[in-house]
């Protein structure tokens, strides 16, 4: 069985594209399935994301398929092939268990070192899997990329520094706060980016979560949504006193948050820490603010800053995660080849074994009157001989069992020693 995989990604196929192929869970087993029916696969499995959707499958011949499942998958996506073709990677054998592998430990992801991948290709197999779709092939590939990440993630450090603006605000905000679950967090204006952040921060413990904004009614809106508390931008001074963690995010010409404002509040907060992220251009908070005690204030450059050298980090990282999994995937390879052949090198044997036994039983009548050393002597001779022979023809069927050709030498040797005939 020969693993094959067609799909698209975010490097390959624009969100046009990707969007027709928008699974939901319970169509994944219909899509894998279909596959199937179209191309006579034995096994297949389908994962989607929003970054990626692939048909893997596990087949006698991927050549002869490949055409039959591109059709399938353009069924999927209501496309036609010619439509989908320039946008579609195909990769089948040794190149498909490298991509599975690189996948599995977001190697081939849109941030490098990403953790959800995983957690959305295990979910995809497993409704597959009980789906019934899947099978003894893919399941042993897919187990091994499994435990491939998890030796990517615990060798390399190509998880551990956040690269979102989102993330790095937490993590700064981290560093300033023992802990977010008694903080309270102000967002200021009511914009993607900043309902964005603050959705990160309510995900991670926040206490409290207060929004401004001039319209009152799309404060509720976001508010509502991110399960916090709607508030009049003319309250903002007020507000700076409640807060701990001040997301600004609106569209003013000015500072909204001035030098003059914050040195009020400090004093009114007790100088207890008070950590802004301006992430607005132009910016609605004055830097001078940084230089007051127990104020903190990134803009949003310095949090892309940090967030590129993380990246650059996961980069640099990457080079020995890829090392890793392009030596599980050839280490994969050789052990499945080496279960592949074994049953062809214990006919093989089997068949020598017999012929020696017949061969000396055969001399032993013509050579009537040898005694035990005498029979032990010939004995030593043909099985050297034998052994000597059969090394040779073991060693070339280990070495081509890890080539493309492989199985084609395998099936001659088993044709040239008579190995499936009835005896066997």
């Amino acid at each position: 069985m020969e693993l094959l995989v067609l799909g698209l990604s975010h490097k390959t196929a624009p969100v046009s594209i990707r969007e027709q192929y928008a699974l939901a869970d319970e169509a994944l087993v219909a899509a894998a399935s279909r596959a199937r029916e179209v191309a006579g696969c034995r096994e297949s499995f389908v994962v989607s994301t929003c970054n990626r959707v692939e048909l893997w499958t596990a087949c006698d011949d991927a050549a002869q398929t490949r055409a039959e499942l591109i059709l399938a998958f353009a069924e999927v996506g209501r496309t036609h092939a010619v439509q989908l073709t320039p946008h579609l990677y195909v990769h089948h054998g040794q190149a498909a268990l490298l991509h599975l592998f690189r996948v599995a430990s977001s190697l081939d992801s849109l941030v490098v070192g990403e953790p959800q991948i995983l957690g959305q290709l295990k979910a995809a197999y497993e409704h597959c899997r009980i789906g019934g779709v899947t099978g003894p092939s893919l399941h042993r590939a897919i187990e091994r990329a499994f435990a491939v990440a998890k030796r990517v993630r615990s060798e390399t450090g190509i998880g551990k520094s956040v690269v979102s603006i989102s993330s790095v605000a937490v993590d700064l905000a981290r560093q300033i706060f023992d802990s977010l679950d008694r903080c309270t967090v102000l967002l200021v204006g009511a914009g993607k980016m900043g309902e964005l952040a603050a959705r990160h921060f309510r995900r991670h413990g926040a206490h409290e979560l207060l929004v401004a904004n001039r319209s009152f009614d799309r404060a509720r809106a976001v508010a509502e949504a991110l399960g916090g508390h709607p508030r009049g931008l003319d309250e903002l001074e007020s507000l700076l006193v409640q807060a701990d963690i001040v997301v600004t995010s609106t569209g003013a010409p000015g500072y909204l948050v001035t030098a003059a404002m914050v040195r009020r509040v400090v004093k009114a907060r007790k100088y207890r820490p008070l950590f802004f992220i301006d992430i607005a251009v132009p910016r609605n908070v004055d830097p001078v603010i940084n230089s007051l005690d127990n104020v903190y204030v990134y803009d949003v450059d310095d949090l892309s800053g940090i967030a590129n050298e993380n990246l650059a980090g996961r980069h640099r990282e990457a080079f020995a995660a890829e090392t890793l999994v392009a030596a599980e995937a050839s280490r994969y390879q050789s052990d499945l080849s080496g279960h592949a052949i074994a049953p062809t090198l214990a006919a093989l044997r089997r068949h020598a074994d017999t012929v020696r036994d017949a061969e000396l039983e055969r001399a032993s009548k013509r050579l009537g009157g040898l005694d035990e050393k005498q029979r032990k002597a010939v004995e030593q001779l043909v099985d050297g001989a034998m052994n000597k022979l059969l090394h040779d023809v073991f060693s070339t069927l280990k070495d081509a069992a890890r080539t493309d050709d492989g199985a084609e030498l395998v099936a001659a040797a088993r044709r040239l020693f008579r190995l499936d005939e009835s005896k066997e």
